[in-house]
C-alpha cells in the first residue's frame, strides 16, 4: 500500500517521511483520532515505505513489490482484536493468526473498516474482542527472528487499547526493550484506555477526521458520484471516509437507529415507564457493539437536535428522514438539557464498554430521558 491510497492526510504524510529522511524514525508509533481518519491505512502505507527498498515507488500510484502490495511481506506483522470460538478449549488463548485469512480478506478490500466489520469477518458479532496474552508472547517470538530482508522489521498493532493487562504488562517490556531494527505502529482510537506506562514510550501522531473537500473529491473518482450528492456525504461523514461510504448504501441500520430514538424520545416524554423497561429490553439484545453504535447515533442526533434550532442549514448534516421529524422534536433540545443528555449517553457508552449489565444501563437511560425531557427552555 502507497501512501497515495491514503485519503487526504497530507500534513501526517509529510511528516512520517520527513522522520525518515531525517533518520529519526522512533522504535514506537502510535496514531490516534476517530473512526474512519484513516489511522490503519496511515500505519500500514508507512510500514511498506520502511520495508520498500526503492522508496521512490511508494510516493507513486504503483506498487512493483508483490509481496508489499499484497501486504504478505513476511517483515509485515499485524495483531488485532480476537475472539475466541466455540471449537477453541477453554484454556486456549487466541491469537491473530488465527483469524489471518479473514484479516486479510479484510484489507484487500481496504483498509478504511469498523470493528464491527471486523467481528462480522469472524463471525462473532455479540462477543467482546481482545488482544490477549497469548498473541503478544506469539508477536515476541516473531519479532525476535532476523529480518528476512535484512531491514526493518514492522509490527502494526490495530486498536491497542483492546490488550488485556497481561498482554499489557507483556507488551510493555517489548516496548522497553525492542528487538534491533522493529518499529511498532499502533493505532488507537481510545488511547487513554492504555496503560500510562505505555503511552510513555510511544511517540503520538493525532491524526484529524479527513477534510470535506478530500472526502468529496474521492466519492467523485472512486465512486463517480455528482458533486453535489459527494459534498452532502462528505458533510455527513464529519471526518470520516468509512461512514461517507456507508452513506452511499440506504442504511438499514442508521434507519432502526432512528426509529429507536424516536421510540425513545416519545416514550419518555409520555412517561410512559413500563414502555420504556420493553425499549430497554430491545436495546439490550442487539450485541453491545451495535449498542455502542446505537448510543453514537444518539449524540449525533442530539447535537443536530440542537444545532437545528439555530436555522442554519450549512450546520446540519441530517437526511431526508432524519430532518422530517427533527423538524418538530429540535425544540425539546435546548441549551439547559443538550450537555446532560450526552453525558448520559456518554455514560452508557463507558458503561457497555466495560460489561456492565446491558439491561440495567438503557433502562437506567431511558428514565434519566424522562427527566432531561422535562427540563423546559
Amino acid at each position: 500500500m502507497t501512501f497515495k491510497e491514503v485519503i487526504g492526510q497530507e500534513e501526517v504524510k509529510r511528516r512520517l517521511l520527513q522522520l525518515v529522511d531525517e533518520e529519526r524514525v522512533p522504535h514506537a508509533l502510535m496514531f490516534c483520532g476517530p473512526s474512519g481518519s484513516g489511522k490503519l491505512a496511515l500505519a500500514i502505507a508507512f510500514g511498506c515505505y520502511l520495508l520498500s527498498g526503492s522508496k521512490s515507488d511508494w510516493l507513486s500510484d504503483g506498487v512493483e513489490e508483490p509481496m508489499l502490495k499484497k501486504l504478505e511481506h513476511p517483515d509485515l506483522h499485524f495483531t488485532y482484536p480476537t475472539i475466541k470460538l466455540p471449537s477453541m478449549g477453554s484454556d486456549y488463548k487466541p491469537v491473530s493468526d488465527d483469524f489471518a485469512t479473514q484479516w486479510h480478506e479484510l484489507l484487500m478490500r481496504g483498509p478504511y473498516f469498523s470493528m464491527t466489520e471486523w467481528m462480522s469477518a469472524m463471525g462473532g458479532e455479540n462477543q467482546q474482542a481482545v488482544i490477549t496474552v497469548g498473541e503478544s508472547d506469539a508477536l515476541l517470538h516473531k519479532l525476535s527472528l532476523k529480518s528476512s530482508q535484512g531491514g526493518y522489521k514492522v509490527s502494526i498493532i490495530w486498536l491497542p487499547e483492546r490488550m488485556n493487562i497481561e498482554c499489557a504488562n507483556k507488551m510493555l517490556k517489548m516496548l522497553e526493550e525492542p528487538t534491533q531494527q522493529t518499529v511498532f505502529l499502533m493505532v488507537s482510537e481510545e488511547p487513554d484506555q492504555l496503560l500510562e506506562t505505555i503511552r510513555s514510550r510511544v511517540q503520538r501522531i493525532d491524526v484529524k477526521g479527513i477534510d470535506d473537500a478530500c472526502i468529496q473529491e474521492s466519492l467523485v473518482s472512486r465512486y463517480g458520484l455528482d458533486d453535489n450528492l459527494a459534498l452532502r456525504i462528505s458533510r455527513r461523514a464529519m471526518g470520516s471516509w468509512q461512514k461517507a461510504v456507508s452513506e452511499l448504501d440506504s442504511g438499514s441500520e442508521q434507519e432502526e437507529f432512528l426509529e429507536l430514538f424516536k421510540q425513545l424520545t416519545r416514550l419518555a416524554y409520555q412517561r410512559k415507564v413500563k414502555e420504556l423497561k420493553y425499549w430497554s429490553e430491545e436495546v439490550a439484545a442487539l450485541g453491545r457493539e451495535k449498542q455502542k453504535r446505537f448510543l453514537r447515533y444518539f449524540l449525533m442526533m442530539v447535537r443536530e437536535n440542537f444545532v437545528y434550532n439555530f436555522g442554519n442549514e450549512e450546520l446540519s448534516y441530517l437526511t431526508e428522514a432524519e430532518e422530517s421529524f427533527v423538524r418538530n422534536f429540535a425544540t425539546f433540545v435546548n441549551e439547559d438539557n443538550v450537555i446532560p443528555m450526552s453525558e448520559l449517553a456518554t455514560l452508557a457508552l463507558r458503561d457497555i464498554g466495560q460489561n456492565a449489565n446491558a439491561k440495567i444501563v438503557f433502562f437506567d437511560f431511558a428514565l434519566q430521558m424522562i427527566i432531561e425531557l422535562g427540563v423546559k427552555k
